[in-house]
């Protein structure tokens, strides 16, 4: 968990990320964030039951609506409070989902271990805009999120 290779091969194979708990409040960590990364080529899923889409991308109430939906989802990118990491493991677990990514502050030790043991690579307590800007070439090495 949150080797510098598992980090780069999660970013570089890529192509879909499903957002949990992603916002369609433009001020809010998870839109700006999720926005960066849609600018840098990737598909955004939102999973939030809570709203009907968000960055142009209609939202999904779970992940398996989402990857119903979006016909495959390569990682889980999670903005929601540890208490809730879980049940977004277990789900994953049971989709087969090959990439879990906990944002900054969200963090469930025993649930990443289960979701590794599972075959799901497993990012926790990072900012995937800070690690994905530090590997662009043209970008700001070390800088924060953009919120």
């Amino acid at each position: 968990m949150n080797e510098p290779e598992t980090i780069h091969t999660i970013l570089e194979q890529a192509k879909t990320i499903a957002v949990v708990g992603l916002s369609n409040t433009p001020g809010r960590p998870s839109f700006q964030v999720s926005r960066y990364m849609q600018q840098h080529g990737y598909r955004i899923v939102p999973v939030n039951p809570a709203i009907p889409e968000a960055l142009g991308e209609k939202s999904y109430k779970d992940l398996e609506s989402a990857l119903a939906g979006a016909g495959k989802i390569d990682l889980v990118n999670v903005f929601r409070a540890s208490e809730f990491v879980p049940e977004i493991v277990e789900e994953a677990i049971r989709l087969h989902l090959p990439a879990l990514w906990l944002q900054e502050g969200v963090c469930d030790e025993t649930a990443a271990r289960r979701a590794e043991s599972n075959g799901i690579q497993v990012v926790m307590d990072r900012c995937i805009y800070r690690e994905h800007a530090g590997l662009e070439p043209h970008s700001r090495a070390g800088s924060s999120c953009p919120v």
